[in-house]
């Protein structure tokens, strides 16, 4: 088998948080513009923290210069570190599947398992500790490392690559997501898709969008297969 790197999404993907992403968000700019509202009108699905911050900033008429933009993510952290423990265990959960995955997945050699998200590293780190399935994933592409999905899925590939000593073109690239966009970020990269129907869309909406595999969860028959085997 070709050496495979695995990167999984987060939010819809790996874990539903029962909304505390957003309600951190808007925490932050009531703290910051003393606008709560400012991610009301818009979907966050698939997006970066650092494009969903610039998105708000526009809304409400402020700059969106880096500093601006730091500002507010540095006050989401605080308030995800406060909103995340006050979910109730019955609205933020790890998915079926996924935990058993990684660990499948982490004990098989030729195989790095890493995070492809648009979160900030600390935020990703927050959410995943709630479920003790963080340390798991040793490297990642990150919403911090660049604000372009596909970027960032380029970047955590490269790191999983590095760390199979292999050079990326060598290497299966496989996206575990629930949006379009994870799609489209595996495709700009030349990486197979697996969707999964956890989030917002179906996974007849993930295979219509060009997903190779899509799955109800990671429970489903055949899942696991197309992810340490493929095709």
């Amino acid at each position: 088998m070709r050496p495979t790197v695995l990167l999984f999404d987060i939010d819809g993907t790996l874990v539903t948080t029962g909304g505390a992403g957003r309600r951190a968000m808007g925490l932050a700019f009531e703290q910051l513009h003393r606008r709560r509202d400012a991610c009301d009108g818009f979907s966050m699905s698939g997006m970066t923290d650092r494009a969903i911050v610039r998105k708000a900033l526009g809304i409400i008429g402020q700059p969106d210069t880096e500093d601006a933009i730091s500002a507010v993510i540095d006050a989401y952290i605080a308030q995800l570190g406060l909103e995340v423990p006050k979910v109730d265990a019955r609205e933020y959960r790890l998915h079926p599947g996924m935990r058993e995955a990684v660990v499948e997945a982490r004990s098989r050699s030729g195989f790095a398992v890493g995070l492809g998200t648009g979160n900030v590293r600390a935020g990703a780190k927050v959410k995943l500790d709630r479920v003790n399935i963080h340390d798991q994933f040793a490297f990642g592409g990150f919403g911090c490392d660049f604000e372009d999905r596909v970027a960032l899925i380029r970047h955590g590939a490269q790191a999983g690559a590095a760390q199979l000593g292999q050079p990326l073109e060598a290497c299966r690239v496989v996206i575990i997501g629930d949006t379009p966009k994870d799609v489209a970020a595996a495709k700009g990269i030349g990486a197979e898709t697996i969707g999964v129907g956890t989030g917002s869309f179906t996974p007849q909406a993930l295979l219509d969008a060009g997903a190779e595999w899509a799955f109800a969860d990671f429970s489903a028959p055949g899942a696991m297969e197309a992810l340490l085997v493929g095709r």
